[in-house]
């Protein structure tokens, strides 16, 4: 099928690219492989949200849903293994079949690093998260182990704190990252134990279960999970033959959201920049939109 627009991705970026672009009567499509509202699933609070003085991730995400419904743009479950240029067409390759636009966005947003610990992919989802709100109820009254310094780290621990008996929280360096709120909040919380100058070298396990991990390969540390929290990784799989990367693996626009490749935008954490927030997110997806509306109502009168 033709589309005007296609938007991969339906994280906050994809969807304010796709409400802009919707009002302007563009023929808009938006494809996602998982859940709309992408890592907003995965994050408790959200206290940073113009409109909104307190609000979860999954709501967040769920009223993010709805504006979709409510403008009756069409979306499709679909995972994107390739993109190829056609003239001034864009090809999308998907599990559900082929797709054309004469614009395309990427808002494939980035995906949580793993410490690379032999065993680590086994037990993922087995011991080994990097979602406490989806998993932390698992090891009520239970110890667990947060490695990481940045926010993300320090506010998972601090949700974990008040669901497991005791929290160790892990970091590699002899200062935390993360907003002084935080590092404030989680220095008085009486069940989490800082571990500064450590790193989580081994994981230990007994009956194909994880029961703990190692610090520095000598301290044991005995845990009933490890929670991760170590950055970022953009999701760029289905693009990365197309020139359009830079030398870290973000995907490379101008000022317009635009990539190397006419037509091709990038928007969201998937596009390197200073900072990663919800409302800088919402911003290129804006952007974008506008300058695709220019675009096509010049094309129009051409």
């Amino acid at each position: 099928m033709e589309y005007d627009l296609i938007i991969v991705g339906m994280g906050i970026s994809g969807i304010s690219t796709a409400i802009y672009a919707k009002n302007s009567g563009l023929n808009v499509l938006l494809l996602e492989r998982d859940t709309p509202g992408g890592l907003l699933n995965k994050i408790n609070v959200v206290n940073n949200y113009p409109g909104y003085a307190r609000v979860t991730g999954p709501d967040l995400s769920f009223s993010l849903f709805q504006s979709i419904m409510q403008l009756e743009i069409p979306y499709k479950k679909a995972d994107v293994s390739r993109v190829l240029v056609e003239g001034d067409w864009k090809l999308l390759k998907t599990n559900v079949g082929d797709f054309r636009a004469k614009y395309l966005v990427l808002a494939t947003g980035r995906s949580q690093k793993k410490l690379g610990l032999q065993g680590e992919e086994r037990f993922y989802g087995k011991g080994i998260s990097s979602c406490a709100l989806c998993d932390g109820n698992l090891y009520e009254g239970k110890d667990v182990c947060v490695v990481g310094g940045g926010n993300s780290a320090l506010e998972e621990a601090l949700y974990l704190a008040n669901i497991v008996r005791k929290v160790y929280l892990v970091h590699r360096s002899d200062a935390f990252r993360a907003e002084q709120a935080l590092i404030d909040k989680i220095e008085e919380k009486e069940n989490v134990t800082i571990l500064y100058n450590s790193q989580v070298t081994d994981l230990l396990e007994k009956e194909d279960q994880l029961v703990g991990v190692v610090l520095d390969k000598e301290k044991e540390l005995f845990v009933s999970a490890l929670f991760v929290y170590v950055g970022f990784l953009p999701s760029i799989s289905c693009v990365s033959d197309l020139g359009i990367l830079n030398s870290k693996g973000y995907i490379e626009v101008n000022s317009n959201y635009e990539t190397k490749v006419k037509g091709i935008y990038a928007v969201g954490d998937c596009i390197q920049k200073d900072v990663y927030q919800l409302i800088t997110a919402a911003n290129d997806g804006v952007m974008a939109a506008l300058d695709i509306i220019k675009r096509n109502r010049k094309r129009g009168l051409n």
